[in-house]
């Protein structure tokens, strides 16, 4: 046995995703380490968290301090706004119709990360390590961290949070599979004349989707998937050209708009690894999907990773890194990782292709959603958490999804 276990749990990556990770098994009473450098403070980005994700952050105690600033999504719309011979009829989600008030809420990335770190500096069971991880050693009962500073550690269990080039993760020899999208994510924060009436619009463009997702008062978060030609156009705009050019691609819905944040671009690509964990190794976050920015499922499905972490240790209360708990977790999260990358990469591909049954069959599926409301019902509910849309056909039809 090389050293000795230091922390029961290590979990490699300081963005939300491992600060959320972090928390939720330290509430649990696991003794837990937190190795990265904290997070940037120049995210200009939002993150829309779905209901069952905000009831995960309320039993962490952090939702109260994140929800002054964060708007709720009561209704999200997808309209076509391609030029293309088939389109889509446009489809619009109320969440009363499923007995929610809200889908979820959108929140500034530098709102959420500075809670989670103050959250993370006052658990008594957590060890930050700001210094990155340098290297990994696996052994048959624990794995040793080197930081770059020099600091070993060693743990029963590494949970890899460090994003989509998880060293964590190649070091424990899970392969993954990779592509890229002839896509750029050029994303900023507006203001508006009018209010948004906390309605989400998604438009679809032969680009991609163009999303406007509420924030508090007359102001909104944007997510401009274009072509990288036009992407880097419209990083070279001064703010005044882009709040043109924003509005104008909302067909002025929102009145004037003045932007707020500047541009930042984000290349889109896509991964899943060949095993969600092995080797006392749990993927969690962009270490085990990566996708385009499409109907808010990024960080909900990361929350989604850890509370099935939780889940998994109870496969071995002596020993938080067997082969118990890893083989428990990759069956419970393969099909949810898998169903969610698939639809996200069909539909994202649906909006390139100028394949005509492709848009056909894009144009009949958002028919059937728009007319026929026990489906608009179930794809809703599914949408906000696996399993609850099956679960309303055997139940009165009004339960809320996030407090599941």
């Amino acid at each position: 046995m090389v050293g000795r276990i230091e922390k029961e749990i290590v979990v490699a990556g300081g963005g939300p995703a491992g600060m959320i990770a972090a928390l939720a098994l330290a509430a649990k009473g696991h003794a837990v380490a937190l190795v990265g450098p904290a997070v940037s403070e120049n995210d200009q980005r939002t993150t829309a968290l779905m209901m069952p994700a905000i009831a995960f952050l309320e039993q962490l105690g952090v939702w109260n301090a994140i929800s002054p600033e964060a708007a709720p999504l009561a209704t999200m719309r997808i309209v076509d706004a391609t030029r293309r011979l088939i389109r889509s009829p446009t489809v619009t989600f109320h969440a009363g119709e499923i007995g929610e008030t809200a889908f979820g809420y959108n929140m500034p990335n530098t709102v959420l990360n500075k809670v989670l770190a103050d959250a993370v500096d006052a658990e008594p069971r957590i060890r930050r390590v700001l210094s990155p991880a340098a290297t990994y050693s696996h052994a048959a009962d624990q794995v040793v961290i080197e930081t770059e500073d020099g600091e070993k550690l060693s743990t029963q269990l590494l949970v890899a949070c460090d994003g989509r080039a998880s060293l964590a993760r190649e070091a424990a020899g899970i392969r993954t599979r990779r592509w890229n999208y002839p896509q750029t994510a050029v994303v900023l924060s507006f203001a508006h004349a009018l209010g948004h009436e906390n309605i989400s619009t998604e438009f679809h463009t032969e680009d991609g989707p163009f999303t406007q997702v509420p924030l508090p008062s007359r102001r909104s978060s944007l997510v401009w998937v274009a072509n990288p030609a036009l992407a880097d156009r419209l990083m070279a705009l001064e703010p005044d050209a882009l709040a043109d050019h924003v509005e104008e691609r909302m067909s002025s819905m929102l009145g004037k708009v003045t932007v707020e944040t500047k541009q930042q671009a984000w290349p889109l690509s896509g991964l899943v690894p060949t095993a969600f964990a092995a080797n006392r190794t749990i993927l969690v976050g962009e270490a085990a999907h990566v996708f385009p920015p499409i109907g808010a499922q990024g960080l909900n499905l990361g929350i989604r990773d850890v509370e099935t972490l939780l889940k998994a240790l109870k496969a071995d209360p002596d020993d938080a890194g067997s082969d118990h708990v890893t083989r428990a977790y990759d069956r419970l999260r393969r099909p949810d990782v898998l169903a969610r990358t698939g639809s996200v990469d069909a539909l994202n591909r649906s909006l390139l292709t100028g394949f005509l049954p492709a848009q056909v069959a894009r144009s009949l599926g958002l028919e059937l959603l728009r007319s026929f409301a026990p489906l608009r019902g179930f794809f809703m509910r599914e949408g906000m958490r696996p399993g609850s849309g099956f679960g309303s056909i055997f139940s009165s039809g009004d339960q809320k999804v996030g407090r599941q």
